[in-house]
């Protein structure tokens, strides 16, 4: 999801108006609503400084608002958040946790994802196969050996 959509989310979760939120970001009454219009729209990219302010406005953690790197745990959970906007993931486990998508297809990819990396551990495909795999996904995806994939990665 795009900072824009993310403010915009955020914004409407605060219940604020676009002219609130630029006002409380220190933007001129006049123009407030235009330049917060202006990002939520992508047609400007508020810079760091910028988006901390509005992180601040809004009271929220600045990484939920930002282009995630997915370098950083953080990120990472952020980008999670995410996809339960999207598909409803469902956390499952004690000690161990898995992850469960409300989405047959994005719950197939991540089975033969498994597949392919217990194939690694077990030696049945080498590191360079398994990458060749994941830098050409979609068109090396078998559907776990169901059919053929557009693209051959196995040597």
């Amino acid at each position: 999801m795009a900072v824009g959509d993310r403010i915009k989310r955020t914004r409407n979760l605060r219940g604020l108006t676009q002219k609130e939120l630029g006002v409380a970001v220190g933007f001129d009454e006049k123009t407030a609503d235009v330049r917060i219009a202006q990002y939520e729209s992508g047609t400007r990219t508020p810079k760091e400084d910028m988006l901390r302010s509005i992180s601040e406005a809004l009271d929220v953690n600045y990484r939920s608002l930002y282009e995630p790197s997915l370098y950083a745990v953080e990120d990472v959970l952020y980008t999670l958040f995410e996809l339960d906007e999207h598909y409803g993931i469902k956390v499952i486990g004690d000690d161990k946790l898995s992850i469960d998508f409300n989405n047959r297809l994005v719950n197939d990819f991540l089975r033969e994802w498994q597949l392919r990396k217990q194939e690694l551990a077990d030696g049945e495909i080498t590191k360079e196969e398994y990458m060749e795999w994941k830098v050409n996904w979609p068109q090396t995806a078998d559907d776990c050996g169901k059919f053929k994939p557009k693209k051959q990665w196995r040597r």
